[in-house]
């Protein structure tokens, strides 16, 4: 980069390095860790009987045993090794099971890690071997001999070897006795000396557990470290067979520098060097072979084996599923604990005797003083008269239900509105029987629920493939029914044993899930009551303690001023407009900009800019423009600490300081935000004009760099990201003390094998440390590959330094530190190889296992552990660890359907004209794949550099041309066949339409001008060309997509670390703006400027040589010129600064909020990767609801009315098909559900959607407690709604029926009446009166009233909804129908006339009555005893689906 900088524009090198690190390094190089996670997850479920189950941590001292009983048999005993089995006394062995001998024990550990870590390298003179420190050990060994020997005395041999923790102490005792004979002393057995401090794991049982919990089940980790060693072996085998025989190459002349090769490669460090080292020496024809053999290597090993280790750690660290479900329920209770008690800072009220708020009355005759009455009891008798009438409009007439006493009805009769409400206690006995009624019909309901799925009414029915609504809907219905069924009925049907069987395994499952139905709302009422217990507290507290609630003990409660402040502290913008008959909030046109602005309140956003601004002023501060002497710089200054004075007075105002409520210092946030106020407020009144080095007004200006973290505080959404990253440290913290522990095992074994000696001359040809004095001439290279021609007897440039006897410059082991310090750089995989060739070359080749140990320890298992940890931690603070596989599913399910969107592809013309043509062809598979080939032709155009000056560039542009005008051809033939309109649709197609835009300027201005800048225009328009192919392929889609969700996600996570490197860069420009330049401090990277060290420090997330800068800010004199006065005017560095700024940074970077990256990732991939088994709605299922939906919604605008959900499910098939001959309940439920929510408005896309989705999965398994609560409640509601509506349309249509039937029969008697009437006329007057025959107008009238009950009984219409109106229309087209009066039935005004035969009745009652029946129907009790009949056989066929429905029965749906 840095040579980029110097050869191009220095925006162009920052601008394409910066996007390849952050897109390649940090997100698409994590997708592999993801996508290993979810590939391990699923293998671990398919062969799980492989490692077995998970079991929990069981002590290790307890046994079981085969035991003979009294009766002969054999039975398994626990037996507990720790059981004294030995022969000591009793007291020793009482003495041996105490805590305080084990304590003692563990100290006695302790105090000789300590002792250890206090060794140091005393000289080269120093006799070691029998210094203090080997005494001590002695003395430690001896002790912790005895120790064995008394367990062995105690426990006896076998008991004391039978447990593993006995073995490891056992081990240790042996090595170490070995370790302090004299000649094995400093040797390979320190190991055992070191290896102590792993006792101390005992002492924390939360650390005991984690390490258990990693490192317990080690049949998974230590498999694949076996594989990982059998990697590299078999790895480096083959490349010594490969590249021994190559000359010039030392590399893989024999197995340990092949393994060694093989082993950097794997590390990432300087795996290039290798490679091109090997390049070199194989020469030009085979280097293209080599250099994919070690790529291809490189890229398994850093993105595969790596991830491996993380997806391992991460399943050790999963908890079992009923362990989730029971840590929920924990966790729920401690949540209502934690919200019961009030903080420490308002408990504190309760310490202070009460003074309750009293007033006094007045306008009271009396003749003796009235005292003080509380002002809260005067309050209960201002609101008893709106009590009281709330109670009387709630309460029933039975005196049971009601719940008001005596006094309060006696209250309320003196009431002057008395009247009033006498007049609506007439409404309560109708809501009294409405009551009585739904009781009934729930009742009714239940029971043929339960006959229903208790009947084996399905047995008969063709097989067929049921839908997952379907599904689902009869599992809640038997879960229903078995709940409210008895055992003595199921009993009674006389089924199989086997289905006896089974229903009682049923049974016992939903006793189970209604016992957990039971916690759940426990818990629910508890946090309920516990919120309840804070108010009343609150309320006690703000009566009975004056000063509570008021800001600083002076403002009043209600006090003008302070409701002033309240409100312009809360004030915020809200655009969101609501409809005022639905009360649905409207979607706006710029409703994202006005949730931007809606984030904070003014306040907030005015606090916001002023912070932005005052952190863009110190941007131009440098060590040679400082605030001090710059009075433009102090103006932000002053701006800042004054809006800053203004903002904490409103809100103290408003909500106090600390003893409030909501008061400012509440959290660590207030408490951040009075710091960086106090720090600005001091350094502005003192301002001081000469600031030495390591002094106090240094310190002040490093703290006044803190300013940008006032931004955490200001957004909520930073606050989420620092709560999710802090509130769970543990893990975090235990992982640390694991690391800390490995380090200084190994620190202090390298404290005792290398102390002084990786010390040597600085002149390579002296060896002893007694010839290294005196002066050496040292050449100067200008190049490395500069090879300078001498003429004879001329020698190279150089200059003439003293000889010097020192350590390397940037690592030693002669002390603790030192090598705590060289094994953190090391364990950063930075300036390892360094450290393992001095070692090697300066100790010895065998001592190089030591460092690869460390490395590998420390790599694969330590950072890998630190990246599992810090995804565990994140996904427990969000919520997601505690999920169970159902659940997660459910939770990928939503956030995924939050990112579908309707298809915005048009529908095809109805014609088949030129348009239809067009359309099949641009949407044939075939040309979408000639088009992704075409663009991957263009693309390939780039792997040769197009330069004007180049021949070869004009043919390849010539071709570019070529693609260019295919694609617009592309173009025009999809807005030929979509529309305009249609094309404008869909964002792929505006990208589309840009890029070809684009191309097609590009092709103008070659032609024109035809210079580099033309050249590079249409690279670039290729490159953004390919990027279109993303969005062809499905798998090519879902990496792109959780790439782009990631990074929308995480922007508040890289907008904090964006905020700590700009709190370092500024603390940087302070600590070294002024450092001489070294190895790595040059002019490219240094701290002179906000800039440039926002540049290094950017450099130094990447891990680029972070130690070797760290080493440059570190120098000190005499390598350096001091300056007490002022610390621009000295070039000297700061130890103990640099070692705790660039320490904390890359811990907190690049450990922590880079991994926060890896942890969304995964996350969001697991939105995309999964199997069909896996997902709840598939990708399937998902396109064909949009592309029903584009069917359903024709104008494309996202929204549908109500009504026309029915037709959508009508529409759906497959897994979401809706069965109308079996599921006709599932369909009334699924419209009601929707009216219900949207108020019979319009619903869209992402409704329907989740309604779907609701309905597709078992909410008992995949939904937590609080929104399976809330869905089951909706889900009840709903279904007792459908059964009244349903009820209320049958008992209308009942009512339709008799009174069809009953005004047919009052037509037959009139009809019999006037042909008796014309019997008579004809037989008294024969000759004259000719007999009339019925017209054919009359007939064809007649057949239409026969035929039309046919044709009503096939019609099918959909089940009632609040939006159907049918049966009201009906209703009123009926008015003119006969309707019974006081008993009998009104005639009609005109009857018709009809047939004069019996058969002619048979024929309208569609022959199957007679006329027996209907003059029977004429009966008012015959009527009754009918209509009871036909109500219960419509019932059972409605709710037993066990009769084929005929029309009649379907006339209301």
């Amino acid at each position: 980069m840095y040579r980029a900088i110097d050869s191009f524009p220095r925006w162009r090198s920052y601008f394409y390095f910066i996007t390849l690190i952050f897109f390649l390094a940090w997100l698409v190089k994590n997708v592999f860790i993801a996508v290993i996670i979810e590939t391990f997850a699923e293998i671990r479920v398919q062969f799980q009987q492989m490692w077995g189950s998970r079991s929990s941590t069981t002590s290790t001292a307890t046994t079981q045993m085969f035991h003979e009983d009294a009766a002969g048999g054999w039975q398994l005993v626990a037996v507990d090794v720790n059981k004294p089995q030995g022969r000591a006394p009793a007291c020793l062995q009482k003495m041996m099971r105490s805590s305080v001998f084990h304590m003692f024990i563990l100290s006695m550990v302790a105090v000789d890690v300590i002792v250890a870590a206090s060794n140091y390298y005393k000289g080269e003179n120093f006799k070691r071997q029998y210094d203090e420190f080997y005494l001590a050990e002695v003395a430690f060994t001896v002790l912790f001999d005895l120790e064995a020997l008394l367990k062995i005395w105690c426990l006896g041999f076998t008991g004391y070897i039978s447990s593993s923790l006995h073995k490891f102490e056992s081990l240790l005792v042996v090595g170490t006795t070995l370790h302090i004979y004299p000649d094995l002393y400093h040797s390979q057995f320190t190991y055992f000396q070191v290896l102590r401090v792993v006792r101390l794991i005992k002492i924390s049982p939360a650390l005991e557990d984690f390490v258990y919990k990693i490192f317990g089940p080690g049949k998974k980790l230590g498999s694949l470290v076996v594989f990982t060693a059998s990697l590299l072996i078999v790895m480096s085998a083959i490349s010594l067979q490969m590249f021994c025989f190559v000359e010039e190459l030392d590399r893989f002349t024999t197995f340990p520098r092949a393994f060694m090769s093989m082993f950097q490669i794997l590390t990432q460090e300087g795996w290039v060097d290798v490679m091109d080292q090997t390049l070199n020496a194989v020469g030009h024809m085979w280097a293209p072979v080599v250099a994919i053999y070690f790529i291809l290597y490189h890229l398994f090993a850093t993105l595969i084996l790596l991830s491996l280790f993380v997806a391992v750690i991460l399943d050790n660290l999963e908890l079992d599923e009923d362990l989730k479900k029971l840590k929920q329920l924990k966790q729920s209770e401690a949540n209502a604990d934690t919200k019961e008690k009030l903080p420490l800072r308002l408990r504190i009220f309760e310490k202070f005797p009460n003074r309750p708020q009293m007033v006094k009355i007045s306008k009271l005759p009396s003749d003796f003083t009235v005292p003080k009455i509380r002002e809260s009891f005067m309050k209960q008798f201002i609101d008893r008269q709106q009590q009281d009438t709330s109670c009387l409009l709630r309460r029933l007439p039975s005196a049971s239900s009601s719940s008001c006493d005596h006094s309060k009805r006696s209250a309320i009769e003196e009431n002057k509105y008395i009247d009033q409400k006498l007049r609506k206690s007439v409404f309560s006995i109708r809501a009294r029987n409405l009551l009585e009624k739904e009781t009934a019909i729930n009742k009714i309901l239940r029971a043929c629920t339960r006959q229903r799925m208790l009947s084996g009414s399905f047995e008969g029915q063709p097989a067929k493939e049921r839908s997952i609504l379907s599904v689902q809907h009869h599992i809640r219905q038997e879960r229903r029914s078995l709940r409210h069924g008895s055992n003595s009925q199921r009993i009674s049907r006389g089924k199989s044993l086997e289905t006896l069987t089974q229903d009682h395994s049923n049974t016992v499952r939903y006793r189970n899930a209604q016992r957990e139905d039971s916690e759940i709302k426990m818990i629910q009422e508890k946090k309920e009551q516990a919120e309840m217990k804070r108010k009343v507290q609150e309320e006690e507290l703000r009566e009975n303690h004056p000063y509570f609630d008021k800001p600083l003990f002076i403002v009043g409660r209600e006090h003008r001023f302070r409701n002033f402040c309240r409100v312009v502290v809360r004030a915020r913008f809200n655009a969101s407009k609501t409809d005022p008959v639905t009360g649905a909030v409207k979607n706006t046109k710029y409703h994202q900009l006005y949730d931007l602005l809606g984030l904070v309140t003014y306040l907030d956003w005015v606090m916001i800019i002023v912070t932005i601004c005052s952190c863009i002023s110190m941007m131009f501060e440098s060590p040679f423009r400082r605030v001090m002497h710059a009075p433009t710089l102090q103006i932000a200054e002053y701006v800042f600490v004054i809006f800053m004075s203004i903002e904490l007075n409103l809100k103290i105002m408003a909500d106090g300081l600390f003893f409030t409520p909501t008061a400012v210092i509440r959290d660590f946030g207030g408490v951040m935000d009075i710091f960086i106020y106090l720090v600005s407020l001091i350094f502005l009144c003192w301002m001081p004009q000469n600031v030495p080095a390591k002094s106090g007004a240094q310190l002040l200006m490093v703290l006044r760099c803190l300013r940008p973290l006032r931004i955490f505080k200001l957004v909520p959404q930073m606050r989420k990201v620092v709560r999710e990253l802090f509130s769970g440290f543990k893990e975090i913290f235990l992982v640390s003390i694991l690391l800390l522990t490995l380090m200084l095992v190994f620190a202090s074994f390298g404290v005792q094998l290398f102390a002084g000696k990786l010390a040597k001359c600085n002149d390579p040809h002296i060896i002893s440390r007694e010839d290294c004095h005196g002066i050496f001439r040292i050449n100067v290279s200008v190049s490395k590959n500069l090879n300078l021609k001498l003429r004879p007897g001329e020698k190279k440039p150089g200059f003439w330094v003293p000889r010097v006897w020192a350590n390397p410059r940037n690592f030693n082991f002669d002390n603790v530190g030192n090598a705590m310090l060289a094994l953190f750089e090391v364990l950063s995989l930075k300036g390892w190889v360094e450290v393992r060739d001095v070692i090697i070359h300066r100790v010895g080749p065998i001592h190089g296992i030591y460092i690869h140990v460390f490395v590998f320890l420390g790599c694969m298992i330590g950072l890998t552990l630190f990246v599992g940890v810090v995804i565990a931690n994140f996904n427990e603070n969000k919520g997601t660890a505690l999920l169970t596989v159902d659940q997660r599913r459910w939770e990928d399910l939503k956030s995924r359907l939050k990112i579908a969107q309707p298809l915005h592809l048009p529908p095809r013309p109805d014609n088949d004209g030129f348009r239809a043509k067009m359309y099949d062809i641009t949407q044939h598979p075939f040309f979408k794949r000639t088009i992704a080939v075409l663009v991957l032709a263009q693309s390939v155009l780039l792997s040769v550099k197009w330069d004007a000056a180049d021949p070869v560039t004009v043919p390849l542009a010539t071709m570019s041309v070529v693609f260019t005008f295919i694609f617009v051809l592309e173009v025009t033939m999809k807005i030929i066949a979509m529309s305009p309109s249609g094309f404008w649709q869909s964002r792929r197609n505006r990208y589309d339409l840009l890029v070809t835009s684009l191309g097609v300027i590009w092709v103008i201005l070659h032609f024109a001008l035809l210079n580099a800048y033309t050249y590079m225009m249409g690279a670039c328009v290729i490159v953004f060309r390919f990027f279109s192919i993303c969005g062809k392929h499905v798998t090519l889609k879902m990496l792109l997509l959780t790439v782009v969700v990631s990074m929308y996600k995480s922007f508040f996570i890289i907008v904090g670390m964006f905020l700590l490197l700009l709190c370092y860069a500024f603390a940087g420009v302070v600590l070294f703006g002024t450092v001489k330049y070294g190895e790595n401090i040059n002019r490219h990277a240094n701290f002179s400027s906000a800039g440039k060290a926002i540049t290094v420090l950017f450099r130094i997330v990447t891990g680029e040589d972070w130690n070797k800068i760290m080493h440059d800010c570190m120098v000190q004199p005499p390598f350096c010129t001091p300056d007490n006065s002022t610390y621009w005017k000295t070039d000297c560095g700061n130890y103990a600064g640099a070692l705790m700024y660039f320490c904390s940074f890359y811990v907190i970077i690049a450990y922590i909020m880079l991994n926060l990256l890896v942890a969304i990732i995964v996350e969001n991939f697991s939105l995309f990767y999964s199997t069909e088994e896996d997902q709840l709605l598939s990708y399937n299922d998902l396109r064909h609801f949009q592309i029903i939906w584009n069917m359903v919604d024709d104008k494309r605008e996202g929204v549908i009315p109500t009504f026309r959900v029915k037709f959508l499910l009508r529409l759906l098939r497959g897994r979401l098909e809706v069965d109308l001959d079996k599921d006709k309940l599932l369909f009334k439920h699924m419209c009601y559900e929707m009216e219900r929510l949207h108020n019979g408005g319009d619903v869209t896309f992402h409704d329907v959607l989740s309604m779907l989705s609701y309905r597709s999965v078992d909410i008992r398994k995949s939904l937590q407690l609080e929104e399976l609560l809330a869905r089951e409640q909706l889900e009840y509601t709903i279904e007792e709604e459908v059964a009244k509506q349903t009820i209320r349309m049958w008992l209308k249509k009942c009512l339709k029926r008799i009174r069809a039937k009953q005004q047919q029969s009052c037509s037959i008697i009139h009809s019999l009446r006037e042909s008796q009437q014309q019997e008579l006329s004809r037989f008294l007057n024969p000759p004259s009166i000719e007999t009339t025959q019925p017209s054919e107008d009359m007939n064809a009238v007649n057949q239409e009233n026969s035929a039309q009950p046919e044709t009503s009984s096939q019609q099918q219409l959909l089940s009632p909804t609040l939006s159907d109106r049918g049966g009201y229309r009906q209703d009123s087209a009926d008015a003119g129908k006969p309707q019974r009066k006081f008993g009998q039935w009104r005639l009609p005004s005109a009857p018709k006339p009809i047939s004069h035969s019996v058969s002619s009745v048979n024929l309208r009652f569609g022959g199957r009555s007679t006329m027996k029946s209907v003059v029977c129907k004429m009966n008012p009790m015959s009527d009754a005893a009918s209509c009871g009949s036909e109500v219960k056989k419509w019932w059972t066929r409605q709710l037993t689906v066990e009769s084929d429905e005929s029309g009649e029965d379907l006339l209301d749906i």
